[in-house]
């Protein structure tokens, strides 16, 4: 069975350890050697949270996305990825900050649970899902063209006052990433209604298990979403 398990950064560093080994091997396999998401900085931030796609029976951890908070000690991935580009993005950063936000970031999988659906869709519900413990009522990332479609899922929307349109070459030259921002956490009012009983379902039950439908097929997944720090 695979596990989606929820924690704050700075309560577990083991798995924090094999999350950024994970990462930054992908992250080496496509040619891309450093982004703004991939400093070890961020498991010292008392306001990050990590999600980890793991192997209950070895405990490898195949998979994961981080979700860092305007509470910690550390600007949100997304200024550093394209303030220098665009400034604009800062405004936004500090108009959302008044209220709690958040960026999903460091999302990734091993080829071992690909087609499974843990690439995108089940991190980003679970990270959804999160914000009412967190205390985060907006959201932004930085989205590959492949992870737009879903983002539009959960009510992200681009933000097109920043970039071209919202779009930046990022992280180097042949790749396009995409600002958007979930302006309601709480109520998700743009949220496909698949989304709104699933992230619903695991706001009021953390811990379950329930069988998801990937493109590929069934995947049973054990949710630890409660967070106890």
């Amino acid at each position: 069975m695979l596990r989606l398990r929820a924690f704050k950064a700075i309560d577990d560093l083991e798995s924090c350890q094999k999350f950024l080994k994970g990462h930054g091997d992908i992250l080496s396999s496509i040619g891309v050697n450093k982004v703004t998401s991939s400093t070890e900085t961020w498991m010292e931030n008392p306001g990050t949270y990590v999600l980890v796609v793991e192997n209950t029976d070895t405990g490898e951890v195949m998979g994961g996305a981080r979700v860092d908070t305007s509470y910690g000690n550390q600007k949100l991935p997304i200024a550093a990825a394209t303030g220098y580009m665009d400034p604009k993005i800062h405004d936004f950063i500090d108009r959302e900050s008044e209220h709690g936000t958040g960026e999903i970031c460091g999302l990734w999988n091993s080829r071992k649970v690909a087609g499974l659906g843990f690439g995108s869709l089940f991190l980003t519900r679970a990270a959804v899902a999160i914000t009412t413990q967190i205390r985060v009522k907006s959201l932004f990332a930085l989205c590959a063209p492949y992870t737009v479609a879903t983002a539009e899922n959960f009510g992200y929307e681009t933000l097109k006052e920043v970039g071209n349109e919202g779009t930046f070459y990022y992280p180097k030259l042949d790749l396009l990433a995409t600002a958007m921002l979930l302006p309601d956490t709480d109520l998700l009012q743009s949220a496909s209604d698949l989304e709104l009983d699933r992230v619903g379902s695991l706001r009021q039950k953390p811990n379950q298990i329930f069988t998801e439908q990937s493109k590929r097929k069934e995947v049973e997944v054990q949710y630890q979403l409660e967070i106890n720090s």
